[in-house]
């Protein structure tokens, strides 16, 4: 049985009700349910929201709410997408939501945040990486924190959470337990130790996904259902429950040593940890 109160909390990006399910199985915390991960996350189908409600029974649910890939300026017919999906979310009993909004000079924009926020109701509500977009982060983690948001998921406004530790570090230092501030963007379970004890953040944000060969045995590889973004169409992406267990005793892990842990089996599918 998953602790429901533990020190650190891992939230595992899940592109799909599978791999929200192979999350929880791995001993998760909390999934953010994303549809187009290539594109940085959007918003999932609501068949898509509603069997991973189905589907975790100890895991908190969270939905990320973005429209479209891109920049973070939506205009009204987006913002009425974004209230529309929310209102789903409620009727579906999800946990939580995940926003984020830029006016075009690059601050939070708060006025949309806060019919954003509203719409929500009682659901938690964390700000994403619209943040590491923002002009000045010390800035608009203020404005974050009067919005009233649980959380804001952030890599320190660099390529990695590891290169962002010290931004990081003075990001949680400023909110002075005002808000959570939860590092996330190419956290590996084997670098989500050293960015607790570097930076005194309690929740992480990783995918935890291995690819692995799709079941189809006629290809066709002239054509390919991508456009700018290229994926690998014969590729199946799903959350490994091994790699979010060793992430979570990674943090357990009280000496503080580097936990070892046996890969092995794992031939079906390719690593991939980042996100």
């Amino acid at each position: 049985m998953m602790n429901q109160d533990p020190k650190f909390k891992v939230e595992i990006c899940a592109n799909s009700a599978e791999s929200a399910l192979k999350a929880q199985e791995g001993g998760a915390y909390r999934i953010e349910l994303c549809a187009g991960i290539p594109e940085g996350g959007t918003t999932p189908s609501a068949g898509e929201i509603r069997m991973a409600r189905a589907l975790l029974k100890e895991t908190k649910m969270h939905v990320i709410i973005r429209p479209r890939g891109g920049d973070f300026l939506y205009n009204e017919y987006e913002q009425e997408i974004m209230i529309n999906d929310i209102k789903l979310c409620r009727e579906l009993g999800v946990d939580g939501i995940v926003i984020g909004c830029l006016t075009a000079e690059g601050t939070v924009d708060k006025p949309l945040c806060q019919k954003l926020i509203e719409a929500a109701g009682d659901m938690n509500v964390t700000f994403h990486r619209a943040f590491d977009m923002s002009r000045d982060p010390k800035e608009a983690l203020e404005d974050i924190i009067s919005l009233g948001c649980t959380r804001v998921l952030t890599s320190g406004q660099e390529p990695d959470a590891v290169q962002g530790i010290p931004l990081i570090k003075e990001l949680v230092e400023q909110a002075n337990g005002r808000i959570i501030v939860m590092p996330g963007g190419c956290l590996r379970s084997n670098t989500v130790r050293q960015i607790a004890d570097e930076t005194g953040a309690t929740e992480f944000h990783l995918t935890c996904r291995n690819s692995y060969e799709s079941g189809m045995i006629y290809r066709n590889p002239k054509v390919s259902m991508g456009d700018v973004v290229k994926i690998e169409e014969y590729m199946k992406d799903v959350t490994d429950p091994v790699i979010v267990k060793a992430a979570v005793d990674e943090l357990m892990d009280d000496n503080h040593e580097t936990v070892i842990f046996d890969y092995e089996g794992w031939s079906e599918g390719v690593q991939f940890e980042g996100g």
